[in-house]
């Protein structure tokens, strides 16, 4: 079965040809990368999405957005919700390797004790002021090893964010930004290397991963009632071990993702296909889609003035 795809509205050097959603899909479905797609499938890096109208449209995030589904037939989101056959959640932190915390842990610990306390890896930090000012207040304590570009104070930003992480005791995974149901790849990342997360974000955390394994944020009165407790673990050697040793997963988790994955995609290709569209080419749903392109045009014609009257346009 031959699947017309489109990606658009992606990530800087987002491989059409070479992704998650190729390469797993395509143990089943031949797919064909295409200008005149059946099937669009986007994200939220642009709007070039809203141009298309007679394919079906599944949308696609790891960011911070929640799925309209005033523009889209499908999606596939973080949000814990249940909107038909329409929606699957997938959190970011799924495609991060968790097929490696399948396996039971292996914990020596004269080997986790003997690292250095913690480390520290962001490149914004513009959006996160919980975290800075975690990182400042646990500071205090202990030098944290930044190394990012963030509050660098390691001679630079480390080339293997997953190598330099495993060298500690602790790391500070703090999301840029909280909502029910967002976990990122931050929780994840020492959890492969058997560094002790201290996490803050999604509230609901606990149903991805087992909360006796990792510290939460939302478990305490104030971010210094969490470094209190930071620093408690860091001179109790047999508290902290206790922790480490828990399993990370639940017994409910996403080690079948690509199951889930195949479920949801065969219920949209094994449909005919005038019955896997939902959004109507009729009534309030086409000039809310509509005025949005307008919108759109308009703010790319603003730009390419912009540009015009710029000098540097002309010395390109």
């Amino acid at each position: 079965m031959k699947i017309k795809v489109k990606f658009v509205d992606f990530w800087d050097g987002f491989d059409k040809y070479n992704n998650t959603f190729v390469n797993v899909l395509s143990e089943k479905y031949d797919f064909e990368i295409c200008d005149y797609p059946e099937y669009l499938i986007y994200s939220t890096f642009g709007f070039e999405n809203l141009k298309y109208e007679n394919c079906i449209k599944i949308f696609y995030t790891g960011e911070n957005i929640t799925p309209d589904f005033n523009l889209c037939d499908y999606a596939i989101g973080f949000d814990i919700m249940e909107f038909g056959d329409r929606y699957m959640r997938l959190p970011l932190y799924v495609l991060y390797g968790i097929e490696e915390l399948r396996n039971p842990k292996i914990i020596v610990p004269q080997n986790v004790l003997n690292r250095k306390f913690c480390s520290f890896v962001v490149s914004n930090g513009t959006d996160a002021s919980e975290r800075n000012e975690f990182f400042h207040l646990l500071s205090k304590y202990k030098q944290v090893d930044s190394g990012g570009a963030y509050e660098n104070n390691v001679g630079g930003r480390v080339a293997d964010k997953k190598e330099f992480i495993s060298n500690y005791k602790f790391n500070i995974a703090f999301e840029n930004s909280i909502k029910n149901g967002y976990t990122t790849e931050k929780i994840m990342e020492p959890m492969l290397v058997n560094s002790l997360p201290i996490y803050w974000g999604n509230r609901l955390v606990g149903l991805d991963f087992n909360p006796d394994s990792f510290i939460n944020a939302a478990d305490y009165s104030s971010l210094e009632a969490l470094a209190e407790y930071i620093i408690e673990l860091d001179t109790n050697d047999e508290k902290y071990l206790s922790i480490l040793s828990k399993p990370w997963l639940n017994q409910t988790n996403y080690l079948d993702w690509k199951e889930r994955f195949f479920s949801f995609f065969d219920n949209i290709f094994n449909k005919p296909l005038r019955e896997q569209k939902y959004l109507s080419p009729y009534g309030y749903g086409k000039y809310y889609r509509r005025r949005l392109l307008q919108m759109y045009n308009a703010k790319q014609r603003m730009e390419k003035w912009k540009n015009i009257f710029n000098p540097r346009y002309w010395l390109k």
